[in-house]
């Protein structure tokens, strides 16, 4: 059965969508709140600068009243619409407004955010959004509620495949290994394995790398004297190794026949 808080696609999958925390869309806020704020003050010396003195205190009532409502309702309003729920703070801490349905947003759910987020953002310097973020799971503010949105976090840490060498004690045993009739199906499970062996308990660990030894040790010869984790990793290595080698040198045939296959027969000229 799903969380209630997870996002299930019309097919019944889940799919392993972060939301953003408290804490980065406390961040994200703050630098979307100063920019826009800049943004004003920028909008305010340009009038000064261009009327002057010339403006009477009605008018620059006015024009203060528009100019803020300009910079800290359509422009984020805009913004979102544009981008397709980026903003700079957004961008900077890597998240997304999307829809609850994980869709793109529209100019409805951008409008509706920005104008509540004037009250609960700017009018209470952010504490209703706080409040409201802390008291659910995906750290929706009022705004989302009402717009039926939220913060999904999509800047996830690279992943760097572990590159496993053969072990030193094994590296004579290496040379005159054979493991060419070890199963594709089976090759790959060993290197599934290698891959999350760092993130499973010892007792899984030792577990899995038994068996899957066990599994292998019909389609290597000779066997060597090793721990069965380590004898993996060897034939994994071995395989890989030489599968790039049988690889690089069929490369340098087929360019070695290059000219042969596309060239003109008895150097016959191209017309």
């Amino acid at each position: 059965m799903a969380d209630d808080d997870e996002l299930v696609t019309g097919e019944a999958v889940a799919l392993d969508v972060r939301p953003a925390g408290v804490i980065l869309r406390a961040a994200g806020t703050i630098i979307d709140a100063l920019a826009y704020l800049l943004v004003y003050v920028g909008v305010a010396l340009l009038i000064i600068m261009v009327f002057g003195d010339s403006l009477d205190a009605a008018l620059v009532q006015a024009l203060s009243i528009g100019g803020l409502v300009f910079c800290i309702l359509v422009i984020p309003m805009l913004v979102e619409t544009v981008t397709g729920g980026r903003s700079l703070g957004k961008l900077a801490i890597g998240a997304r407004i999307v829809r609850d349905d994980g869709g793109a947003i529209g100019f409805r759910h951008a409008f509706v955010r920005a104008l509540v987020g004037v009250i609960e953002i700017f009018m209470t310097l952010g504490g209703l959004a706080a409040v409201t973020a802390l008291l659910n799971g995906k750290a929706k503010r009022l705004g989302d509620f009402l717009a039926g949105t939220y913060s999904q976090h999509e800047r996830v840490p690279q992943l760097t495949e572990p590159v496993y060498g053969v072990p030193t004690e094994l590296a004579v045993w290496a040379q005159t290994a054979d493991v060419a009739k070890l199963p594709d199906a089976l090759s790959r499970r060993i290197a599934q394995f290698l891959r999350q062996a760092s993130r499973q308990t010892p007792t899984t660990r030792q577990r899995m790398s038994a068996d899957l030894a066990h599994e292998a040790a019909p389609y290597v010869s000779p066997l060597p004297e090793a721990h069965p984790e380590a004898f993996l990793a060897a034939v994994a290595a071995i395989r890989r190794d030489r599968e790039y080698a049988a690889l690089m040198l069929e490369r340098e045939r087929l360019e070695r026949l290059e000219p042969v296959l596309h060239g003109s027969p008895h150097d016959f000229p191209h017309r």
